[in-house]
């Protein structure tokens, strides 16, 4: 939701720029454009690698789940089967041990959802960072007066205004300088 948001405050400030702009600038030779960064988010060749990096550190995390919730089972196993035949402090202190290993499966969930979650934002921020780079390279070469950004908020916009595909051609090749 990071990276939408910071799509929203950039749309919202290009509209009042657009609509601050004296009447004469918005003239019939005005040239506009629209980028879909989400969609060049997930179909650059940034995006892609990113999406790959955050997909392994997943499985990595998926696998240490695996094996941490093996070993409770094992252990809630264990206590359901000697609970009975084990004395008061013997069954006390192997519930304490299951509990505890169930917090730290818990915290450990949790911090591999966060970390995760910081990766993508962290990717997602630089990703989107570089892309308004090259969308506004792009838009001074090619002699655009606005690119906007293209969101589910638009109403309508030509199909022709739509830079998108340009853009994600510009931004892979300037990845591979």
């Amino acid at each position: 939701m990071h990276c939408k948001e910071q799509v929203m405050k950039r749309l919202i400030i290009a509209l009042l720029m657009v609509f601050s702009l004296p009447l004469s600038v918005l003239a019939a030779d005005a040239k506009f454009g629209s980028v879909d960064i989400q969609k060049v988010l997930l179909m650059s060749d940034a995006g892609k690698e990113a999406k790959d990096q955050l997909s392994q550190k997943a499985a990595k995390y998926e696998g240490e789940k695996n094996t941490r919730e093996g070993e409770l089972k094992k252990l809630k196993g264990e206590l359901e089967s000697q609970g009975v035949v084990l004395n008061e402090s013997a069954r006390g202190a192997k519930e304490r041990d299951y509990q505890q290993r169930l917090k730290e499966y818990q915290r450990f969930l949790k911090d591999a959802q966060d970390d995760l979650q910081a990766k993508n934002d962290e990717f997602t921020g630089k990703i989107v960072d570089e892309i308004v780079k090259v969308a506004q390279e792009f838009g001074r070469k090619n002699g655009y007066t606005f690119i906007l950004v293209r969101n589910e908020t638009m109403i309508y916009l030509d199909p022709a205004a739509d830079v998108t595909d340009e853009v994600l051609k510009a931004f892979n090749a300037s990845r591979k300088k």
